[in-house]
């Protein structure tokens, strides 16, 4: 059972926060933690991630700035940002530069953000199907336009 668990990467700059996000959620889903988004970084390199969920207001590099050196390093890992200001232009950046799944803010509501993190893994299992079928489909092509220039050479 514990291999089939979502994996989920929460990063914050507060520990009492990580402390809360993993007691909250480590019976349903595998949890990762860090404390900052160079040790989130490091976690991402040794673990499959499916999702992320970060902070924005962090030091030494935002939620964004992280999400957005997420992106290009694991773009398949789905992207989740909570703040607890209401900053429109964090938004606007996380929306635009680190591509997020979804936005929320703190505190968050733990049925709410269960629900998002539900949803965000709907949508990684449905990209890693569809990548796998052209991965199938690019084989498949391949084969034939092998086949079609042996036949044209014989």
């Amino acid at each position: 059972m514990a291999d089939n668990k979502i994996v989920v990467l929460y990063v914050d700059d507060e520990e009492n926060n990580l402390i809360s996000f993993k007691a909250t959620f480590r019976i349903k889903y595998k949890v990762l933690t860090a404390i900052s988004g160079d040790e989130a970084m490091d976690l991402l390199s040794k673990n499959k991630v499916e999702i992320i969920v970060t902070d924005q207001r962090m030091p030494n590099m935002t939620g964004v700035e992280f999400l957005e050196r997420v992106l290009v390093k694991f773009p398949d890992t789905m992207r989740i940002l909570l703040t607890g200001y209401t900053d429109t232009a964090a938004v606007i950046d996380a929306i635009n530069k680190g591509k997020i799944f979804h936005y929320l803010t703190k505190p968050w509501d733990e049925h709410e953000l269960d629900m998002t993190i539900q949803r965000a893994h709907e949508t990684f299992m449905e990209q890693e199907r569809i990548k796998k079928m052209n991965e199938t489909l690019s084989v498949s092509n391949d084969q034939l336009e092998f086949l079609l220039r042996q036949k044209l050479l014989s």
